[in-house]
């Protein structure tokens, strides 16, 4: 087969409709992941534990054949470890939430570490916000109250669920600050790898701790077996394949596809039906996350 022409974009980006489709799909496959969560009778955080052990050893397979000859950096193994720890209480958290709140509000909260990331830079660089930075804080604000407004009029189960997300999306953030830091040396394959040996026995220590089941009951194996393969090895793979050709406004974009194919599952699995509220509240927090995103600057973010 004849490969495929490329062009290079002035700030070095080589995008394909390969890698175009990579992107889209891989966040496709990270939607389902909130349905999947639903379907295993294992227990929320029991879930999360078999999402990465049982997706291991095909990454470590892949971390293996993109080994470099360069020797390992203990130092930047050490910052997977560290970013394992935060993921293991990210999942926990986010996979409790999705058991309380909408798929689609489940998906936007777990994502908002982009905005959280967004701010912590502002607060580390000691310097006031500039106009696209204010309108993605004051975006992600409304909308998150809209939608937390909109759960505690559904239930206060929902309203707590929508927490329990929240507070996912801000240990997602401290787990993104040492693993970008590791991932700008390390190949990616070995960065999921390492942050996953970490997360695993601190999933199964909560889960434990919670008196989770942790074996799948009647439902099987088939839906955690399903949310290891969509998430960690279809998901993060094709993300890890495709994300450095597209620069961070179309990353933004694309990940606006994973609340709306939540929100979809949720209506026709769950029916949960979405007003025009919840649907503006769902846009300002999807234009904060595509805000976050957006450089400053042309190129200024590679």
């Amino acid at each position: 087969m004849e490969r495929a022409t490329v062009t290079a974009d002035k700030n070095g980006y080589q995008p394909s409709a390969w890698h175009f489709a990579a992107l889209i799909a891989g966040n496709a496959a990270l939607a389902l992941g909130p349905w999947l969560v639903r379907l295993a009778d294992t227990g929320p955080v029991s879930a999360a534990f078999w999402r990465l052990v049982l997706a291991l050893p095909l990454m470590a397979l892949l971390a293996w054949r993109a080994r470099g000859k360069a020797p390992l950096d203990w130092r930047l193994a050490a910052l997977c470890l560290v970013a394992g720890a935060f993921f293991a209480i990210d999942l926990a958290s986010w996979h409790i939430g999705i058991e309380q709140t909408r798929l689609a509000n489940a998906t936007l909260f777990g994502n908002s570490g982009s905005v959280i990331l967004m701010v912590w830079g502002l607060v580390a660089a000691r310097r006031a916000p500039s106009g696209r930075e204010g309108a993605g804080v004051l975006a992600a604000l409304v909308g998150a109250a809209i939608l937390l407004g909109r759960s505690l009029e559904i239930s206060t189960a929902t309203f707590v669920g929508d927490l329990f997300c929240l507070a996912a999306g801000i240990f997602y953030a401290f787990y993104l600050l040492p693993a970008q830091t590791a991932r700008a040396t390390l190949n990616p394959w070995l960065v999921l790898v390492l942050v996953g040996l970490a997360a695993s026995p601190l999933l199964l220590g909560m889960a434990v701790l919670a008196g989770e089941p942790i074996l799948p009951g009647p439902a099987g194996w088939t839906p955690v077996l399903l949310l290891a393969f969509s998430s960690q090895i279809v998901g993060q793979g094709l993300l890890v394949f495709s994300l450095r050709h597209f620069p961070p406004l179309i990353i933004g974009m694309a990940l606006l596809t994973q609340p709306a194919l939540a929100g979809l599952v949720g209506w026709l699995a769950f029916g949960e039906l979405l007003v025009p509220l919840d649907i503006l509240g769902m846009a300002l927090v999807g234009a904060a996350l595509v805000l976050a995103k957006t450089p400053a600057k042309v190129g200024q973010v590679r």
